[in-house]
């Protein structure tokens, strides 16, 4: 189950909608120069730095630095439109294990989400679970839910990108990346319909538009329901570029099945055994 902006939303602090300085994995601060020869980790350490910019920065004014590390070299990508696999079987299937397994996780679950909460509350003040603009099937956007894992002025600089040792993660939150108890609140969504279990991870509004004028056919990835992991996750985890991310979720697109969606979960799983690819 492996990845703020101005736009999240800190919800259930006592009810809902509790305004706060936002949360985040992304960052917006970069240095000038981003080199085009880094290796992935190295852009992404390069995208973590400090640079100046509005306090209100909005998801469709990402500074340009950040981009050059995300988006390296001048070159346009373009893809072609995947025949999306999986017939009315298929999906009936998928969208009933989703609900009924995720509907069950969240009672099964629910003595460990009151820990969670009251664990954050404990350890930070603000609210407990946050939400963040996703973009959905369709090109539709809804609101994605997470327990917050980061002090409330984690962004007092402006969003940024989630690093390795974050200092803006709380003790307990870095439990909760490590384990990805933090994406518990996920299963929410698949019951509601704005996501599956596997599937594409779905992006922010902001950087898909950014994305798809360098990739042209980014929005494929919007063919069918985004996942709280897929393939490009427990492949190529956090390290991967946006063009080499979109280049899995389309494949999975193209060849998705029951049989594929039950070895990546069981990858999943393993993945948040060993905590490997935590942010």
């Amino acid at each position: 189950m492996p990845g703020g902006s101005q736009d999240n939303v800190a919800v259930f602090e006592s009810g809902r909608q509790v305004p706060t300085k936002r949360e985040s994995g992304v960052s917006m601060d970069a240095p000038t120069g981003v080199a085009t020869d880094l290796s992935p980790r190295e852009r992404r350490a390069v995208a973590s730095g400090s640079i100046e910019h509005k306090r209100n920065l909005q998801e469709n004014g990402i500074p340009a630095d950040v981009l050059e590390a995300l988006l390296p070299g001048d070159d346009i990508i373009d893809l072609e439109e995947p025949v999306v696999a999986g017939g009315m079987v298929y999906r009936f299937t998928k969208r009933a294990f989703d609900f009924l397994s995720c509907g069950a996780a969240l009672v099964v679950l629910s003595p460990v989400m009151l820990y969670c909460a009251a664990r954050i509350k404990r350890e930070s003040p603000g609210p407990v679970i946050y939400a963040q603009r996703r973009v959905g099937k369709g090109g539709r956007v809804f609101s994605i839910y997470k327990f917050r894992s980061m002090y409330t002025d984690a962004e007092a600089r402006g969003a940024q990108w989630a690093q390795g040792d974050d200092p803006r993660v709380t003790p307990f939150g870095k439990f909760m990346r490590k384990t990805r108890l933090d994406e518990i609140p996920q299963f929410w969504n698949v019951v509601k319909g704005d996501m599956s279990l596997i599937g594409p991870r779905p992006e922010r509004p902001g950087f898909c538009d950014e994305f798809e004028k360098r990739i042209h056919g980014w929005h494929y990835r919007t063919l069918v329901r985004p996942g709280i992991s897929g393939l490009a996750q427990v492949t190529g985890g956090y390290d991967l570029l946006p063009k080499e991310k979109v280049k899995f979720d389309l494949r999975y697109i193209e060849t998705r099945s029951i049989h594929q969606d039950i070895v990546l979960m069981l990858k999943t799983l393993g993945v948040v055994s060993t905590g490997e690819g935590a942010r």
